[in-house]
């Protein structure tokens, strides 16, 4: 699922940078950088994490076996805009215009990346006896609980599939350079952090706050300020210019 988001990212954002004269090519071997950074990124933020995981438990070498699954979003969209950054600079692109096209195509692929989470048992919601609450199996080998849970991948994933055709609509009508990553970020924030409010995976000591926020509330509090900013600052810089 991973696999499947980076390729329906990439292949959605190709044709969109065709939009603002960028080739596809360009955006294409933009990708093994952010799959790269992504990874990189990902699987850092999880170890920093779960640190007592590795240090208290688990061998060290499973610090690098990403294929048993722990990677932060987070983690990923920074170790992707850092490897992007680079790439951009690089090869001279116009960073803001390509964040733009890279921003609807994030937002469709975490669709992929959750509903992975929901394959392999991580990111589990907290217990709850709705109609649309799901169970885990017993022998998952995360061992999720295997009483009715919140589906907060399918939650996460339902929401982003929306933040998707919002972005690919206002792409086209952006006033400034900039403006849809700026909003992707907002809006995502906003959206994580319901989120979750219904998550259950979250051990005690990752409880913050008077024990509501949870490490990616935090984050997510970063990552609106960052967006709030960039919305703030990018349409003066255009005026600026011109």
């Amino acid at each position: 699922m991973v696999a499947l988001a980076f390729l329906v990212g990439l292949w959605t954002a190709g044709r969109r940078g065709m939009l603002q004269g960028i080739a596809a090519e360009k955006i294409i071997d933009l990708g093994p950088w952010l799959i790269v950074g992504t990874i990189v990124g990902a699987r850092t933020l999880y170890v920093i994490s779960y640190w007592h995981e590795f240090f208290e438990g688990k061998p060290l070498a499973e610090i690098f076996m990403v294929w048993k699954g722990g990677l932060v979003f987070y983690g990923g969209l920074v170790g992707a805009t850092l490897a992007g950054i680079f790439y951009i600079r690089l090869k001279k692109l116009p960073l803001w215009k390509v964040a733009d096209i890279l921003a609807p195509s994030i937002a469709l692929g975490y669709v992929f990346g959750r509903i992975g989470c929901l394959l392999n048992g991580c990111c589990y919601g907290r217990a709850c006896n709705l109609p649309w609450a799901i169970r885990f199996p017993a022998d998952n080998p995360l061992n999720p609980p295997t009483f009715p849970v919140h589906p907060t991948e399918i939650y996460d994933s339902l929401l982003n599939l929306g933040l998707y055709a919002f972005l690919a609509w206002l792409y086209r009508r952006k006033k400034f350079d900039g403006q849809v990553f700026g909003v992707y970020l907002v809006c995502y924030a906003v959206l994580r952090s319901f989120v979750e409010m219904f998550r259950g995976d979250y051990p005690e000591y990752q409880h913050y706050l008077g024990g509501w926020a949870t490490p990616a509330h935090l984050a997510s509090i970063l990552i609106l300020a960052v967006g709030l900013v960039l919305l703030g600052l990018l349409p003066r810089s255009e005026t600026t210019r011109g």
